[in-house]
């Protein structure tokens, strides 16, 4: 049985950047706090909560403190309120979630009324949310347009980094139909289109997919879902724990990949307990 890993497999630009701030920021300061988890991966955040990070839910005095600012971003308010409690502000955001604040603030500023395709409860999505002085309104389906869109003359849409292209496209193609001036910027990062891409070649020629990543990972979910839709012998797994041996009955080839914030220790063990099997 031949086992294809993908190239794409693991940590994205982002999650590699907000984890070796999070380590440095461990290793000389002490105090540091952070508002929820550093990425979606209960492996990584096990591994900063070692450092002695603190994770808490909510802010208090920040004299002598340090905030760690995940990946996913946050909202303005959060950043000024962290400055008038007087922490020391360390920004982990990834780059490209920064670059959709910018496009997101300058659009509004031009009048456009901000759409939003992505998944309204994510973090990275709040934080898109937070920027912005107006409420925006955020879809996840075509089937949310509606009654929604009807007011709206003048959008400019923007995307959550770890959509699915296609699903996103067939709603912009939605929207364009109603709303009379309409821009759209395919907010979709590179490591994301570069995943999905390699997942739909993967799926098509292997006999079975494996997707590693947490069940908290929307970009993991994507992948899976991707995937499911081109190879129905396509699982979803954490750990090694969880690989099944009657699944590669018959299988001649496996094709692996694993989500954005999958640490790569956790893909080889996989791969190693598939060997054992076959």
């Amino acid at each position: 049985m031949k086992i294809n890993l993908a190239k794409s497999a693991g940590f994205c630009f982002g999650v590699k950047r907000a984890l070796e701030i999070a380590l440095k920021t461990a290793a000389k300061e002490k105090h540091v706090e952070m508002l929820g988890d550093i990425v979606h991966n209960e492996e990584v955040v096990n591994q900063v909560k070692k450092t002695g990070i603190k994770k808490i839910k909510r802010l208090s005095k920040g004299k002598g403190k340090i905030l760690l600012i995940r990946a996913h971003g946050t909202s303005t308010d959060t950043y000024k309120k962290v400055r008038d409690l007087g922490y020391k502000i360390i920004d982990a955001t990834c780059p490209m979630v920064r670059e959709i604040h910018k496009i997101a603030k300058e659009n509004e500023k031009k009048g456009y009324r901000i759409i939003i395709i992505g998944d309204k409860k994510h973090d990275e999505v709040q934080g898109i949310l937070g920027q912005l002085n107006k409420k925006a309104l955020v879809i996840d389906s075509s089937k949310d347009i509606g009654k929604k869109v009807k007011e709206i003359t003048k959008g400019a849409v923007i995307v959550q980094s770890t959509q699915n292209l296609e699903k996103t496209l067939k709603i912009v193609k939605a929207l364009d139909k109603q709303i009379e001036k309409l821009k759209f910027f395919n907010t979709i990062c590179e490591p994301t289109r570069t995943k999905q891409k390699e997942i739909k070649e993967m799926a098509a020629k292997n006999s079975l997919m494996i997707i590693i990543g947490s069940k908290t990972s929307a970009n993991t979910k994507r992948l899976y879902e991707i995937s499911k839709s081109i190879n129905k012998k396509t699982f979803w797994i954490q750990s090694k724990n969880e690989v099944k041996s009657l699944w590669f009955k018959k299988v001649v080839s496996v094709g692996i990949t694993a989500g954005a914030s999958t640490p790569e220790d956790t893909t080889q063990d996989i791969i190693k307990q598939i060997r054992k099997i076959k």
